[in-house]
């Protein structure tokens, strides 16, 4: 069967890492990617800036991206924040912070949307992660947001089946910024092998374009030597 357009990608954490890697592979495959980002992304993509722990102003961004393109096809919510430590050291709006960002910014990102991709026969794609299955001591934030997206994931599959397709990525390491800053034992060491974030963006290209009525529910795209995984 042949694959469908891209149409209008609405991509959350275009900026960086795995986002800028999706919004470009749209732009290549005929697509329009449009960013939901705090900060602007690199070539010219269209952006709505917009703070992603705030659920109503990404609510109210993705109806403005709405209103401008009606070929809105896709989502895919790439954006992902992390505060590593223990519990009790981690700041409490920081811990908080994540679980805004990941999962109740990804909430409100495909609520927005849902009527828009229905009407367009279109797709979500979530970004869950590795530690949305695995726990590990020190991260507790992450994995309770990224629990949440697998979670909510599945549900929203059975919700909405038959209606809008949903995907839910499940990337290991990449190859981003997301390790910077952190003390060194949060840090991938030095033999660590990590995908390149365009591999796993041709991950999301083949869930998007996949025939009306195909339904990829899960991909997992991991580095070959994972720790985390399975």
């Amino acid at each position: 069967m042949p694959s469908e357009p891209l149409g209008t990608v609405i991509v959350t954490g275009a900026a960086s890492g795995l986002g800028a890697a999706v919004a470009e592979a749209v732009k290549r495959e005929g697509g329009t990617p449009v960013a939901l980002d705090l900060n602007a992304p690199a070539d010219g993509i269209e952006h709505e800036q917009v703070d992603l722990s705030d659920p109503r102003a990404a609510e109210e961004a993705v109806r403005r991206i709405v209103e401008r393109h009606g070929d809105v096809r896709g989502i895919v919510t790439a954006a992902g924040t992390d505060a590593c430590g223990k519990l009790e050291d981690v700041d409490p709006a920081t811990w908080d912070r994540v679980v805004m960002v990941n999962l109740i910014g990804t909430a409100a990102v495909a609520r927005a949307a849902l009527p828009a991709l229905e009407a367009n026969q279109g797709r979500v794609v979530t970004v869950a992660s590795t530690l949305g299955l695995r726990a590990l001591s020190d991260a507790t934030a992450y994995c309770a947001s990224k629990f949440g997206v697998v979670g909510f994931t599945r549900a929203l599959q059975v919700e909405m089946a038959g209606r809008v397709g949903v995907t839910m990525l499940v990337p290991g390491g990449m190859q981003t910024a997301f390790f910077d800053g952190r003390p060194d034992q949060y840090k991938p060491g030095p033999d660590a092998q990590l995908n390149p974030p365009s591999e796993v963006a041709e991950a999301v290209i083949f869930a998007l374009t996949r025939p009306v009525g195909v339904e990829v529910r899960e991909l997992i795209c991991t580095p070959a030597t994972e720790p985390s995984w399975p």
